[in-house]
């Protein structure tokens, strides 16, 4: 039977296709096709199964690898209340920019920005970028004023004990320097359970241990060295609390310091597009915000010495101010372990320089006393604490540029700050 023209024959057997104008009887095979001719489209994967179908499935794959980001991060996303807090959590768990660019965007900014738009369920007007809530004078007044409290306990304890030093007894005196302690431990816990320097988290014991030591060898660590050097410890202690109240009176200064690294970083926040970017301003910031509380410090420091002079280590109660700042603001940000670790640091080096004279006396162990008797040799005995607390606050300080410039650490506005404009 000849075969019409414009039509095609298929053998069951083999799945093949014949060309059109050709025949072929069952069994029979399918003659070539001439060189140069082409397959009509309607023919040409006719067949299930046929390998080009196959292959054009495997073709297929997700043209959106945005959604599965957003599926991966599906709580994060849920729970940010803007784009800005959806990047600090992409950052925070690890997504760069240069991962950023693998989901086809510039930066986390604006891969954020895509991932909040397109969550389900959000109103419209949200994923505009966050704006900057009003300044809150009176809430500003009061923490300032909080701050003011421990530095004000602190001289009334000092002017009281002062006046009474021929008049009262020695216990009268002690009850009135331990009064005078309740009341500046209870005023310094009012500035930090508010204001810039509240860490949001129950403090933690450890810590507070950590800094009533250093507090501690501040009143009568320097003349407990001197008499471990000279074969002591005998008699009482002399108490030095001029560099106490210098650091009683840096408080009110640290909370502005930390007030102002905060709105200033979250304003950077904003307006930065990449988290190098962010990072490199906030750096200055950081660094800024750490030199205005020293100058501060130094200068309190050396009015509290005018006022009631005598001794007292106020190169290593300046290096504590900056440590505990150092530490103060790694705890509020989110990071109380390294924090926590600085504080420990300084107490073991305050700890060991006496204990270590106490052991260079023991038959055999007198190069244990060696460095501490260099040390105080070349510096006095004010060297010890400026040595330790100083290492401690370098050590925050570098980890502080390193952790403080991400931004996950600025998320949210911290406790204290009233925004942008608050500055």
């Amino acid at each position: 039977m000849p075969a019409v023209p414009g039509t095609s024959a298929a053998s069951g057997a083999s799945g093949t296709c014949a060309a059109p104008g050709t025949s072929a009887a069952p069994g029979e095979p399918v003659a070539p096709r001439a060189p140069g001719s082409v397959r009509a489209p309607e023919i040409a994967c006719s067949a299930p199964g046929h390998p080009a179908r196959r292959t054009a499935a495997v073709r297929r794959g997700p043209a959106d690898p945005v959604r599965s980001l957003m599926h991966r991060h599906r709580e994060l996303c849920e729970r940010a209340v803007d784009p800005l807090e959806l990047a600090a959590g992409l950052e925070a768990r690890g997504v760069t920019d240069r991962t950023a660019a693998r989901y086809r965007h510039r930066d986390v900014f604006s891969l954020a920005e895509e991932l909040f738009a397109r969550m389900p369920g959000l109103p419209t007007g949200r994923t505009s970028a966050p704006e900057a809530p009003a300044r809150d004078t009176a809430a500003r007044a009061a923490w300032t004023l909080r701050a003011l409290l421990p530095g004000a306990a602190c001289a009334a304890t000092l002017r009281a004990l002062a006046l009474t030093e021929e008049a009262l007894d020695g216990r009268a005196r002690l009850a009135i320097g331990l009064a005078g302690a309740l009341a500046v431990l209870t005023a310094l816990a009012l500035v930090l359970r508010s204001g810039p320097l509240r860490t949001g988290a129950r403090p933690s014991g450890t810590a507070t241990a950590y800094t009533c030591w250093l507090l501690g060898y501040v009143l009568y660590g320097e003349p407990l060295l001197g008499q471990v050097l000279s074969g002591g410890p005998e008699g009482p202690w002399e108490l030095t609390p001029a560099p106490l109240l210098g650091l009683a009176l840096a408080i009110a200064p640290a909370a502005w310091c930390a007030h102002l690294f905060s709105v200033h970083a979250r304003r950077r926040l904003i307006g930065s597009r990449a988290l190098e970017e962010f990072g490199a301003g906030v750096r200055p910031l950081l660094l800024g915000a750490v030199a205005l509380h020293l100058c501060a410090l130094v200068a309190l420091l050396y009015l509290a010495h005018l006022l009631y002079g005598g001794g007292g280590a106020y190169a290593g109660a300046g290096a504590l101010g900056l440590l505990l700042l150092a530490a103060r603001l790694l705890a509020v940000h989110g990071f109380p372990g390294p924090a926590t670790g600085g504080l420990a640091a300084a107490c073991a080096v305050e700890a060991l320089a006496p204990a270590l004279v106490l052991a260079g006396r023991l038959p055999g162990l007198h190069f244990l006393a060696r460095p501490v008797d260099l040390l105080v040799l070349t510096s006095g005995t004010a060297a010890v604490p400026a040595v330790a607390c100083g290492g401690a606050a370098l050590g925050l300080l570098i980890a502080a540029t390193a952790v403080l410039s991400r931004a996950s650490a600025h998320s949210t506005a911290r406790p204290g700050d009233e925004g942008p404009v608050a500055a």
